[in-house]
């Protein structure tokens, strides 16, 4: 299920840089970029278990939401290794931020963000070195991705695996102001296809759901965001009508937010529909089947992930499988909604787009 795993048979430069760490001024942080598959999380993971071995307070954050190492995928997390450990997937998290979807594209907001509020998390449990595993995204909107999270999070030290040059447009700029070292690829890392990686997903969202239930939750109990759903004013039943009788839809549940109109709804024949995207959104229930919600402590904190799997929209209710006791479901004050549908068994059903709720 991981494809990092602890080893000491590393490339040379790696025992250089633990030296460095190990003589730095505490406390540190450490940021590793890569590109796909270049062994970012396997350096993350021979770092923490040497610098634990040698007494250290280890502190990892791990943001490379698509193939995470401490479960679940689709949040950024933070974990402090007590003791050796063969993956990271063995770390019991103490923190998540929610960003609801498995790829960083439209969502450098929740990941910047994410990633600063976890470092800083890091660093107030005293820990003495903090790591930053990251995405392999470095190419295009990727390189802006890594300039903000460099920029929030100050880190004293990024390490860079690079084959060629791919990450030089992203350490330039910061060479003069923290320490950069680039590190040669291992001879081991192994490219993984499409299929692959989407394997390994799904067998972390079978093991995170593996122990779930489903709870009805009413959602006037909870602020609801990442959604224009509910927000605005409930639509009259003359709009509901005006609606279908144009469209040619069911409409579930509408909203009127300004001068702009949000329907759940569901098209009665197959045939094509166009409507000014500035003045409605529109989206299929069957979209809402099955998406993953976070749920949000006081702190703005994910508590864990739920599956949607219907929303009763006459009451107000939302049927979600989860993981969480009822007792960690109390500590919930928000449920956002993310962008990606996973079944329980794990088997992902696709993306949303950003804007689609």
């Amino acid at each position: 299920m991981n494809k990092a795993k602890y080893t000491q048979e590393v490339p040379e430069d790696r025992k250089e840089v633990l030296k460095i760490i190990q003589e730095a001024k505490k406390p540190l942080k450490i940021m590793i970029l890569g590109g796909v598959d270049s062994g970012k999380t396997t350096l993350t993971v021979y770092l923490a278990n040497e610098l634990l071995s040698q007494g250290f307070r280890v502190a990892i954050v791990d943001s490379d939401i698509g193939q995470k190492g401490i479960l679940p995928p689709a949040v950024i997390s933070l974990g402090f290794p007590e003791g050796i450990f063969t993956s990271l997937e063995e770390i019991r998290p103490v923190k998540h931020y929610f960003v609801g979807t498995i790829t960083p594209n439209q969502f450098f907001g929740e990941m910047v963000t994410g990633v600063g509020l976890l470092v800083n998390e890091a660093i107030k449990r005293k820990a003495d070195v903090v790591i930053i595993d990251t995405t392999g995204l470095v190419h295009g909107s990727g390189v802006e991705l890594k300039r903000m999270k460099i920029e929030i999070t100050k880190p004293d030290l990024i390490l860079a695996l690079q084959r060629k040059n791919e990450l030089e447009d992203i350490l330039k700029p910061f060479e003069s102001k923290t320490r950069v070292i680039r590190l040669e690829i291992s001879e081991n890392a192994r490219l993984h296809t499409r299929e692959e990686r989407r394997d390994i997903r799904r067998e972390k969202w079978k093991k995170y759901f593996e122990n779930s239930k489903e709870y009805v939750l009413d959602l006037r109990k909870f602020y609801i965001t990442g959604t224009l759903m509910f927000q605005g004013r409930e639509i009259i039943e003359e709009e509901k009508s005006i609606l279908e009788n144009l469209f040619k839809w069911i409409v579930f549940y509408g909203r009127k937010i300004i001068d702009k109109y949000f329907v759940v709804k569901a098209d009665i024949g197959a045939f094509p529909r166009s409507f000014d995207k500035n003045i409605m959104k529109a989206i299929d229930l069957e979209n809402l089947s099955n998406l993953i919600v976070g749920f949000i402590d006081k702190n703005g904190f994910c508590l864990g992930l739920g599956i949607l799997k219907l929303i009763n929209f006459k009451e107000l209710k939302a049927h979600v499988v989860t993981p969480l006791t009822e007792a960690e479901l109390s500590n919930a004050v928000e449920i956002r909604f993310g962008r990606i549908r996973v079944r329980e068994d794990g088997e992902e059903l696709g993306l949303l787009n950003r804007d689609a709720l």
